[in-house]
């Protein structure tokens, strides 16, 4: 009981409000149609405030407000109470005309200081033709209060509902990033939407655009207004030159549509009078125009983008058999995955590591921006003076379209001798390596342990101990040789090494996967489970990689008799990993059910060859 007491005390002691800085924050969609509702949000992130002073809504009719709406939280952390409290003051506006309008700023009073929001601009769309006024049943995170429309009649035709795919670029140089979006437009109530992203010959494939928290934003398209959601963004990286092919898609729809006839016996079985029904959506196809790089320098890192280096080297002045580390920074945005690292010219006396990679980028609309890090380690065994050059790294610039160099400065490290006698100088050694030299023949150390006496005259000659130190070696000799024999002609036929080696590859990327799993590391997971899976059926069906797609995988494994459950098990292992990391839910459930079909899917295919 005195422990919760003083636990209480300290707490109430301890209980502290932080001031922050005062901010007034407003909240209203960007787009909206003729006659739609929407809220317009104002929030400051205090309750120490008075004298609200509303903005000026020309060219909207204000239909309710403010209401306001009051939250606070606690937080203890290290026995330090925090508070924070905020206040929203809530509009619902009436878009009642067409045209672009401007929201001056709002204003409040909080500690003798007039706070005021940004203004900001509406833009209110004509009701397109075709369209029909939103039901206002419900808000949205963007402060609209509709919902895009239930329509009635059973004929949704494809200038109702469609979905657009767009490429930034459909010119580019190998590795150069394109941003590929899929864009909803639609007129019509839909409930759920389902269809699997193909999978792409020739790209290398990054999602970056969030499933669960799409905007809705209304749009005007060939004269008619649309809802519309981004409802996909991959940030593809052609992987070879030519006319690559990013193919259609089809989606399929649940589209909500009223009863024409409202009967009694829905009324009392509760329906709603909505029923739902499948519409499907298909978008376009779209060629790439990929050109192969120019002749490639011979020190080319693969980087294909825009970056900018810098290096460090500590320490620089050191004692014989420490260590240096060389840091190198390459930061910028383009194909960062594939960047090798550079070549470090060291001094050949130098004892060098391979370097440390550390990845520190994210995946954006414009490729992979942030840094990559290589540490390169290295301990100089001799006294002396040496000299570290710059390092190269050549990239190629998308904006110049031509190869560009970098290069970091050079270091000079300073080695004293160390202790004992590896701290000689360079000078002590000549070009040439000397034999080794026998030191100290005086010293014999007394040999411990038993001793074995044999009696003066005997002979080993003859015994079976002497016989075995014959026969032992020649039978050691001949097995080494019937297995050396069979193990070159399976290392002959190519195919068959593959064949074996395909399953311990594929068990040693799921374990690393596994790995993954338990810290909940979703890209870098679902990225090995996919190596895992098409490097398996590469290395067993002796397939190139790039070659691989799922029909002629499917083909193959059916040519070697393998059932079709089991080849559609594999294919569904695909799927599923392709679109477990977009699904709503339990990440670590996706995750798991993922790793779970992969196993069983190599697994069956394992046994069946």
């Amino acid at each position: 009981m005195k422990r919760y007491l003083t636990f209480l005390i300290v707490s109430l002691v301890s209980l502290v409000t932080f001031a922050d800085e005062v901010l007034l924050q407003a909240s209203a969609p960007s787009t909206v149609e003729e006659g739609d509702r929407f809220r317009v949000q104002f929030e400051v992130n205090t309750s120490d405030v008075s004298n609200f002073q509303a903005p000026d809504f020309s060219g909207f009719e204000v239909l309710y407000g403010p209401s306001t709406s009051t939250s606070s939280s606690y937080q203890i952390i290290n026995g330090r109470t925090t508070q924070s409290s905020s206040i929203t003051y809530i509009y619902t506006i009436l878009a009642s005309r067409p045209g672009t309008f401007k929201v001056s700023s709002a204003s409040i009073q909080s500690n003798g200081k007039t706070i005021k929001s940004k203004p900001f601009t509406i833009k209110v769309l004509p009701m397109g033709q075709g369209g029909s006024r939103s039901s206002h049943s419900s808000g949205s995170a963007s402060g609209r209060q509709s919902n895009v429309p239930v329509t009635t009649g059973s004929n949704i035709t494809s200038d109702q509902l469609f979905m657009n795919a767009t490429a930034s670029r459909t010119k580019v140089n190998e590795q150069e990033a394109i941003l590929l979006t899929y864009k909803l437009y639609t007129q019509v109530g839909i409930s759920s939407i389902d269809g699997n992203f193909p999978t792409l010959d020739g790209f290398q494939v990054q999602n970056v655009s969030p499933t669960n928290n799409r905007q809705e934003d209304i749009e005007e398209y060939n004269g008619r207004n649309y809802h519309t959601v981004v409802w996909a963004q991959y940030v593809l990286f052609p992987q070879k030159s030519g006319n690559l092919v990013i193919p259609s898609i089809t989606y399929e729809a649940m589209v909500q549509q009223r009863k024409s006839h409202f009967t009694i016996d829905d009324f009392f079985n509760g329906s709603s009078g909505i029923i739902e029904l499948k519409k499907k959506i298909t978008t376009p196809r779209i060629t790439i125009n990929v050109s192969p790089l120019p002749t490639k320098p011979a020190n080319f890192s693969g980087a294909v983008g825009k970056f900018t280096i810098s290096s460090s080297c500590s320490p620089q002045d050191i004692v014989a058999n420490d260590a240096v580390s060389l840091r190198l920074s390459i930061k910028g945005t383009g194909n960062m995955k594939l960047i090798n690292a550079p070549k470090a010219d060291l001094p050949k006396d130098f004892e060098v590591y391979d370097p440390k990679v550390t990845d520190k980028f994210s995946i954006t609309k414009s490729g992979f921006t942030g840094t990559k890090e290589f540490e390169y380690l290295f301990v100089p065994r001799h006294a002396g003076k040496y000299k570290i050059p710059s390092i190269e790294f050549v990239y190629f610039d998308t904006e110049s379209k031509t190869y560009k160099t970098l290069k970091t400065e050079e270091y000079t490290i300073n080695v004293k001798k160390g202790s004992g006698s590896s701290a000689r100088t360079v000078n002590d050694y000549s070009s040439q390596k000397q034999d080794v030299e026998e030191l100290d023949k005086d010293i014999r150390y007394i040999k411990k342990g038993e001793v074995t006496l044999t009696k003066q005259g005997e002979s080993f000659f003859g015994t079976i101990g002497y016989v075995m130190c014959y026969v032992i070696p020649f039978v050691i000799f001949v097995l080494a040789l019937i297995i050396g024999r069979r193990q070159l002609r399976e290392n002959a036929n190519v195919a068959k090494s593959r064949g074996k080696k395909a399953n311990k590859m594929a068990v040693k990327r799921l374990k690393n996967a596994g790995k993954l799993l338990k810290t909940q590391n979703q890209s870098e997971f679902y990225d090995e489970v996919m190596r895992a899976l098409w490097g398996y059926v590469s290395d067993k069906l002796n397939m190139p990689l790039e070659a691989l797609n799922k029909d002629n995988v499917k083909s193959e494994l059916s040519s070697r008799n393998v059932p079709q459950e089991v080849s559609d098990l594999f294919i569904k292992a695909l799927n599923d990993c392709e679109f477990a990391r977009y699904a709503p839910g339990d990440a670590a459930s996706n995750m798991q059910a993922v790793y779970d079909g992969a196993v069983d899917a190599i697994s069956k295919i394992e046994d069946n060859l």
